[in-house]
């Protein structure tokens, strides 16, 4: 039998295969959550808290339940105190157990405070309008470092909470770690010490949050939810409510969107308990308004990097604090502030590495999982630093990034100080394409032709390139775990049944590619079904840019467990050694040439002799997580009189190993970097002195679109990832982590200002400016000189 495992010539992988299922998408037969005609379905609405931290002293509900078509008011009177984790993360989560589906204390301007269910809209928001509730305000606090300061207001105060290692100063994960071969910077004859700053922003999917719940036939609650994790929803759900896993089925069905924002547990458990309490199936969906004021958002965060370096550019030292504000919860608390270093200082080699981190709470809403997950944070202070440490050594700053990066066959003693929540994994680099990056990056943006010719500009506008260099991660080692079934059919094509999660990624196309590729036959043979808990085995989800890595090594297994069977019956048919048969074409195909279809294979194990069903079955989990690289390259203009930077070219080179579909992992990236300009240089949460959101809506909220995206090249590097489903590594997030310290540092280039604190807009710009002229002493000619 043909080695397919170590297959480097495809049919069917590294092919730009449409996606299965984009007819469906295109003519909107394809059915979302909400898609579905549920009798009896009534609506549910919450009520919110107007306080940033309140207790709730009393809470009458009785008039509201009294109106006309309501058939259910809850309060935290009506529910279990389990406290639980809203983050959908692998069993036992590392974040704090904090929270309670509705709670006798508000945190947030936007927590929950009650739900309703009733037979319209308009009858559920009346009932809300008529509960009484008094509350007792709290002192509240909202600034990241004045969260941790001594006499600040407690959060947490509860004494049922897990997990939370310093509550009475509002921390809600903390990590520190050294690794040092010598005197802290006594080797360094250059050190820069500065402080980045990022900031609160929202992932904006398409579709908001939804969530139907209802009893099937047998009594079994079914949960239909727009998620990425459907099994941690099922976990979290009977965990918060106190009912068995038994009696939940989750379904997910497509989903318009999510990029970290709905690997939270938020909607399902409430929408749940309101039929538990109605005996009748019940909806939640949430408004743009909501979405942005009561599910998830970025953690802000601020960054102290100190680097050292010798003067023929090796760095000898990397000391990083960060601290991440999570909000009023502590979701994905000690992953993301983790990430911020575990995918950022093995990027550069230094003798003397610390990381000093944590995580606070505030009364602000909650942080969560998003897109990057730490890494944008962490590269954001990292490629900035690169390029004013350049300056200080009086280097090309390309240069001391080749000089320093990792490259395949090293490691880092990163690896196994930080995993994701706990201890990591030591390993080594077993693909990197970074040289061919960055080769390919600047020719592609014009790079050298550039700087030669804006070193002459003049006028007003001033043009300035930047680049930062960027690696990430493939799935969590030892934690993440996906598994998958493929059964035969009579005609020959096959049923793959996986738990993993298609956000709208493809990821149902690329694992159907990987099957085809091992079986011998076309995508259009193979029958996904994805994420249905009763149905599919488990998968953890879709997050850490783990799906092609985790689930599609799963598929690819089950596939030859399958195949195992198959040459099995065909040697019979064939009359040949199942080592010497090989499947291709929908055919097996024995040493002599002979040949049978899969049909008949399928016919035969079904129907005549020694009658079985071929089915491959198989899990997967890492002992690695090899990163994908990236060259990120930007071209920017920055009007001196107005302060507006536009980005006029960009370009984008990254080595994901084996491009499964080249078009879709095209589409990831150039969809991430979109999503890394946009938060760049114009989104931003803005909250007023109350804490409540001020603009939380799209008409205040600027978000890029399509008609707003710069000239953007994608250039995909291919190298071999030998841990990955034939070459893969991740593809997913890395391209959101390169826009801030690229258009940074071409913010620089342009015009001589240093940004540290995003977004940049034009106020920023023009601060900087300002305060550049006033240390110069000069009225005019801003962007003389150099930051």
């Amino acid at each position: 039998m043909e080695n397919v495992s170590d297959k480097r010539r495809f049919s069917v992988v590294n092919h730009r295969v449409e996606k299965i299922d984009a007819m469906g998408l295109a003519c909107g037969t394809a059915q979302f959550t909400d898609d579905v005609d549920i009798p009896g379905l009534l609506s549910g609405k919450v009520l919110y808290s107007p306080h940033a931290h309140a207790r709730i002293k009393s809470i009458d509900a009785s008039a509201a339940r009294k109106v006309p078509g309501v058939l259910a008011v809850l309060t935290h009177k009506d529910l279990p105190r389990v406290r639980h984790t809203t983050a959908g993360q692998g069993y036992p989560e590392p974040s704090p157990y904090d929270t309670l589906v509705l709670d006798d204390k508000v945190r947030f301007v936007g927590d929950r405070v009650a739900a309703a269910a009733a037979e319209t809209p308009e009858a559920a928001e009346e009932a809300l309008s008529k509960i009484r509730v008094v509350y007792e305000p709290l002192p509240a606090v909202f600034d990241t470092l004045e969260a941790m300061k001594e006499g600040a207001p407690v959060i947490h105060d509860e004494t049922d909470a897990k997990n939370i290692p310093d509550a009475k100063r509002n921390i809600c994960a903390k990590y520190d770690f050294e690794v040092k071969e010598s005197e802290w910077f006594s080797e360094a004859d250059v050190v820069v010490d500065e402080t980045y700053k990022t900031h609160w922003a929202q992932h904006c999917a398409l579709e908001p949050h939804v969530t139907i719940t209802y009893f099937d036939a047998d009594g079994r609650l079914v949960i239909r939810t727009s998620t990425q994790v459907p099994f941690h929803v099922r976990r979290v759900t009977a965990h918060a409510l106190n009912i068995p896993v038994k009696s939940i089925r989750v379904i997910k069905p497509r989903i318009g969107g999510a990029f970290g924002s709905k690997q939270e547990i938020i909607l399902e458990p409430l929408c749940a308990a309101l039929t538990l309490a109605t005996n009748r199936p019940v909806k939640i969906e949430m408004t743009r308004k909501e979405v942005f004021m009561s599910s998830r958002t970025r953690h802000p965060a601020v960054i102290r990097l100190k680097t050292g370096a010798k003067r023929d550019g090796t760095i000898t030292d990397a000391h990083m604090e960060i601290t991440c504000n999570n909000g009023a919860y502590g979701a994905h608390a000690l992953t993301v502030m983790m990430c911020a270093g575990s995918h950022t200082l093995p990027m550069y080699q230094a003798k003397n590495t610390r990381f000093i981190g944590r995580t606070v709470y505030s009364n602000l809403p909650v942080a969560g999982a998003y897109r990057g997950y730490g890494a944008t944070q962490g590269f954001f202070a990292w490629e900035s630093q690169m390029d004013i440490l350049a300056g200080k050594l009086g280097m090309d700053p390309l240069e001391l990034r080749r000089k320093n990066y990792i490259r395949e066959g090293e490691g880092s003693p990163v690896f196994k100080a930080m995993g994701e929540g706990r201890e990591g994994v030591e390993q080594k680099i077993t693909s990197c394409g970074l040289d061919e990056c960055i080769a390919k990056g600047l020719a592609a943006i014009g790079w050298h032709e550039k700087r030669k010719l804006y070193v002459q500009q003049t006028g007003v506008k001033r043009r300035g390139l930047g680049m930062a260099c960027l690696m990430q991660g493939s799935g969590i080692p030892e934690v993440d775990m996906a598994s998958a079934s493929l059964k035969m059919n009579e005609d020959g094509s096959f049923n793959l049944l996986l738990g993993a999660t298609d956000l709208g990624t493809g990821s149902d196309t690329i694992m159907a590619q990987i099957a085809a590729e091992v079986l011998g036959v076309g995508v259009q043979d193979v029958i996904v079904l994805s994420s249905d808990t009763d149905l599919t085995p488990f998968d953890v989800g879709a997050y850490a840019s783990s799906t092609t890595f985790i689930s599609g090594n799963a598929v690819k297994k089950a596939a030859l467990h399958a195949i195992e069977q198959i040459v099995k019956v065909a040697a019979k048919i064939l009359d040949e050694k199942p080592e010497n048969i090989r499947l291709e074409g929908g055919k097996a195909v024995g040493e002599s040439g002979r040949s049978c279809a899969l049909s008949e294979v399928a016919n035969t194990a079904l129907y005549y002799h020694d009658q079985h069903q071929i089915i491959g079955v198989a899990s997967h989990t890492a002992q690695s997580s090899p990163p994908p690289f990236a060259a990120h390259f930007a071209d920017v203009e920055v009007d001196t009189e107005t302060g507006l930077v536009s980005v006029s070219d960009y370009a984008a080179a990254v080595d994901c190993g084996t491009a499964i579909n080249p078009a879709l992992a095209e589409g990831q990236n150039d969809g991430a970097v979109l999503n890394g300009i946009s938060f760049a240089l114009v989104e931003e949460m803005l909250f007023g002195p109350t804490g409540a959101m001020q603009n939380a809506s799209f008409r205040s909220y600027k978000i890029y679109s399509t008609a707003d995206a710069p000239p953007l090249k994608t250039i995909l590097i291919p190298t071999y990832e030998p841990n990955g489903p034939f070459g893969a590594k991740s593809v997913s997030e890395i391209g959101i982590n390169g826009p801030l310290p690229a258009i940074a540092n071409a913010i620089c280039d342009a015009v001589g200002v240093r940004l540290r604190e995003a977004p940049f807009t034009p106020e920023k710009v023009l601060k900087a400016l300002k305060e550049k002229r006033r240390a110069a002493g000069v009225q005019r000619d801003p962007v003389a000189g150099a930051a």
